[in-house]
């Protein structure tokens, strides 16, 4: 894993996640304003929603800078999996938003209550969609920057979030200047809908990266392809893979030629650590040599395919 590589990402996880949590911040003031002047259920709905985007984003922060932080004694394998615990705080704190969100939207279908001072909850809604927006597009630059999974999360919370700001925005207008409140609630119960099933989302992704689930098969075969590209290496078994947070580490055992020396059997595993760094620069790689035909090696698409073990 280069050095370079990993202090630019850190430094895009951590400053998207500052802006996050100040984004939440100025979101929750807004909204509490258009919830005291409106009454709406689908502002109450989007307000519940910030506060615990709030919570996501400061589990989120701490968790990136957790999980940045180099292997220790008690953690040999770094700290990466923090992130998948920030994913999964945030999946079940979206799925009781929902559960909140969609009680109080099917309370006020059956008792719907009117929507005043639309004006001002169809402005603060506007910028608010507008506010998410703008964070949403810098995480994805940070994405881009870090695979930060945690960012990840945290993105696919906002990009749901300014999703379900337009339906808000519907409902909302619907109850003050149609004089449909029950729309408003529908609206609510939308938004529910929309949280719970992007929580799923989160609980699997994090999930996986708890589990040591294997990477894509186009990412294995890949590996495998970089490795063999240096005709010295005559196979490739034992292929092991994961994601830890956003680095990924990447295991496995080559045949070379016994006769080669130490000196030349290091070099060629450098060249094949260095080809797969250029692929993924913040891998963390350990290959072993092994002599060839002492050991069984799988051909090219088997050592891509075969199953982590």
């Amino acid at each position: 894993m280069t050095s370079t590589a990993t202090d630019d990402a850190d430094l895009a996880t951590r400053s998207v996640t500052r802006l996050s949590v100040g984004v939440a911040v100025g979101l929750i003031a807004l909204k509490a304003f258009a919830l005291g002047a409106s009454g709406s259920v689908a502002i109450l709905a989007s307000l519940t929603d910030s506060a615990l985007d709030l919570a996501a984003s400061l589990a989120t922060f701490f968790a990136v800078r957790w999980a940045a932080a180099p292997p220790d004694a008690e953690h040999r394998h770094g700290h990466g999996k923090g992130e998948a615990m920030a994913a999964l705080v945030q999946s079940g704190l979206i799925f009781a938003s929902a559960i909140f969100i969609g009680w109080e939207a099917v309370q006020r279908i059956f008792d719907p209550r009117p929507v005043s001072s639309g004006y001002w909850a169809v402005l603060v809604m506007l910028i608010s969609i507008a506010v998410t927006g703008w964070l949403v597009w810098m995480q994805d630059r940070a994405i881009k920057r870090s695979g930060s999974m945690a960012v990840k999360a945290d993105r696919a919370h906002y990009a749901a979030d300014m999703a379900a700001g337009v339906v808000v925005l519907i409902g909302v207008a619907s109850g003050a200047f149609l004089s449909a409140p029950g729309l408003d609630a529908a609206a609510g119960l939308i938004v529910a809908v929309w949280l719970f099933w992007g929580a799923l989302g989160l609980l699997r992704e994090a999930a996986d990266h708890l589990l040591d689930r294997a990477v894509p098969d186009t990412d294995r075969i890949a590996i495998t392809t970089a490795v063999l590209a240096d005709p010295r290496i005559s196979g490739v078994h034992q292929l092991r893979s994961r994601m830890v947070g956003s680095v990924m580490s990447i295991q496995m055992h080559v045949d070379l030629e016994p006769s080669l020396t130490l000196e030349q059997a290091h070099d060629i595993v450098v060249g094949a650590e260095q080809r797969l760094l250029e692929a993924y620069p913040r891998a963390d790689i350990l290959i072993h040599a092994d002599p060839r035909g002492r050991t069984a090696s799988l051909s090219v698409p088997e050592a891509g395919l075969a199953a982590d073990g």
